[in-house]
């Protein structure tokens, strides 16, 4: 099994999934969420019948576009690229309700200013 990594942007939305859930629905419920999207992209990294080609109309970096793709768990989007080794790089998670084309754009762009 290859795996998962997060770049900033994913790991920082993480973080704040745990902190909104908690707040609203409490700390077991926040936990049980974290726990599920960990389980969740643990099986999304052994298994491409799960992954979505990120649309072309989406207006991401080049370099990105070629190889970028999502899955949906419960609430939230997960977009992601195949790594060199083999495990998936998890970019950006967003939540259904959120203006997904703008801040998946954001994400992105972020990411592919970095290098």
């Amino acid at each position: 099994m290859a795996g998962y990594r997060f770049f900033g942007r994913a790991d920082a939305a993480q973080d704040q999934i745990y902190r909104d859930t908690a707040e609203k629905w409490g700390e077991d419920q926040a936990e049980a969420y974290i726990r599920g999207l960990h389980m969740y992209l643990q099986k999304l990294a052994s298994n491409r019948m799960l992954w979505r080609r990120l649309p072309r109309k989406l207006t991401v970096p080049p370099e990105l576009a070629r190889d970028a793709y999502f899955s949906r768990y419960e609430h939230h989007f997960v977009f992601f690229r195949l790594l060199d080794d083999g495990a998936i790089g998890v970019m950006s998670i967003l939540h259904e309700r959120m203006n997904i084309p703008v801040r998946l754009r954001e994400d992105l762009l972020a990411l592919s200013n970095k290098g």
